[in-house]
């Protein structure tokens, strides 16, 4: 009987790898160079890039510092409290990921027609789940004179 819970545990757990995964620009990561020059980046984008880049570090040190202080001070002497405390973490991980996701949308919703096309084509790639954005359109000067 034992044999059969951790079969069907591995099951479940290998469905849940095989998901795919979101399609991140990681803004708030090292290498902005690396967006920058994949996306060619305007001076425009470049600054909300960054703006956001300050957002997302706030937001994130709140949730690391909540996430640092449920693993230090929540109780965990029965299987109860580690269950509570295995909820609010993943609670806290899923905000995170969520903070992230919404800052990657949010420089998305910068680029414009054929910068969200070549990162479409960059999740699909990767064989990732692209987060859907409303791209700016940036009006075109006519030189018709």
């Amino acid at each position: 009987m034992l044999g059969k819970i951790w079969f069907i545990a591995i099951i479940l757990l290998g469905s849940l790898s095989v998901r795919a995964q979101d399609c991140l620009l990681g803004i708030g990561g090292e290498n902005t160079e690396i967006i920058i020059k994949t996306f060619q980046l305007n001076e425009s984008q470049i600054t909300t890039m960054e703006a956001l880049r300050g957002e997302l570090s706030v937001n994130s040190k709140s949730l690391e510092d909540q996430i640092e202080k449920l693993l230090a001070e929540h109780p965990q002497s029965k299987e109860e409290d580690l269950i509570t405390m295995g909820d609010k973490y993943k609670a806290l991980q899923a905000q995170l990921i969520q903070v992230s996701i919404e800052a990657d949308k949010s420089l998305l919703e910068a680029f414009n027609a054929k910068q969200y096309e070549r990162y479409l084509e960059l999740c699909k790639a990767a064989i990732r789940k692209p987060i859907f954005a409303n791209p700016m359109e940036y009006e075109t000067e006519s030189k018709e004179e």
